[in-house]
């Protein structure tokens, strides 16, 4: 039912994408804005506390509606597990914004550019050149290819029916909002937040990286994985990047002002300056990556049914 859940709701999106979550992230925004407000005294044991209980209850009624969903009707389990991943997935949930850059560069309108990265990042980024919008490009693509599709897909194969992928974005929403909103000095509150993520994220930035480096340049994403990933400032996203940049031949990272800001960061990647070449190949790996997964998904739906 995995399998046939993802691949209808893959089919879903792409027809009728649902670009705008708004009401959805507002509404995540009041629940994890309330349970700051109540739990928040600035301890690191604050924060765990609100973490499990904006998190368990929310995992656990995904479950168990989904177990009485199960044993009343599959049909009504798997509506249940497209419809989940209907609003966690997103595979093209930030891919527009790619997409919008895309074709802004195509046409040598680098202002276009330049605004809708400013947008995606929400950062000031005018004063980029046409390499460093490509590079900056890049990156956003692959890092929202894997926490917006590798990741949840990951989850939601793992634990039973919609549970994993709401607790990967659920995670993922609450490192994200904590660690931007918390005034200075309460900094401990977010990091169990940060931490349960990291935890949550380890495996699948793996697996994600490993089908890159499957779909792409084998060597070159292997290579730079092992040399380049423990540099980036996130472990797990650095996994992610610096195999998607080995796998298609391309330099990320590298130092770049933003905002009028210099962002010291390490280089990724082997092989030629970002260009349109490389957000072409970009959308290539992507999705033979996703047909690897769901390949792999396939061989164990089989091996289970002969067994």
């Amino acid at each position: 039912m995995s399998l046939l859940s993802l691949i209808a709701a893959l089919l879903l999106e792409q027809w009728r994408p649902l670009a705008d979550r708004r009401a959805l992230y507002s509404l995540l925004a009041r629940y994890a804005g309330w349970l700051e407000t109540l739990f928040n005294a600035g301890e690191a044991q604050h924060g765990k506390v609100a973490w499990l209980v904006a998190v368990l209850p929310v995992v656990l009624v995904a479950w168990a509606v989904y177990a009485v969903a199960n044993a009343s009707s599959p049909v009504f389990a798997f509506l249940l597990n497209v419809g989940a991943l209907y609003l966690t997935m997103g595979f093209r949930q930030r891919s527009h914004f790619f997409t919008d850059i895309h074709a802004a560069l195509k046409k040598d309108d680098i202002g276009k550019a330049r605004e809708v990265l400013s947008a995606w990042r929400q950062e000031n980024c005018a004063d980029l050149d046409r390499e460093a919008v490509t590079r900056l490009a890049l990156e956003g693509a692959l890092v929202s290819s894997h926490r917006y599709v590798f990741g949840v897909i990951f989850w939601f194969v793992l634990l039973p029916g919609p549970t994993g992928a709401i607790l990967y974005r659920l995670s993922m929403f609450l490192d994200g909002r904590w660690s931007e909103s918390v005034p200075p000095g309460l900094e401990r509150f977010s990091q169990f937040a940060r931490g349960a993520f990291a935890a949550l994220d380890w495996l699948p930035s793996r697996f994600t990286a490993g089908a890159f480096a499957i779909v792409g340049d084998f060597e070159n994403a292997v290579y730079c994985w092992r040399t380049q990933a423990a540099g980036w400032p996130d472990r797990a996203l650095g996994t992610v990047l610096s195999s998607g940049a080995g796998a298609i031949g391309v330099r990320l990272g590298m130092p770049v002002v933003v905002g009028g800001t210099l962002l010291e960061r390490p280089p990724l990647g082997l092989g030629d300056p970002a260009d349109l070449g490389h957000m072409d190949s970009l959308v290539g790996l992507t999705w033979r990556a996703l047909v690897v997964w769901l390949l792999l998904l396939l061989l164990v739906a089989l091996a289970g049914v002969a067994s």
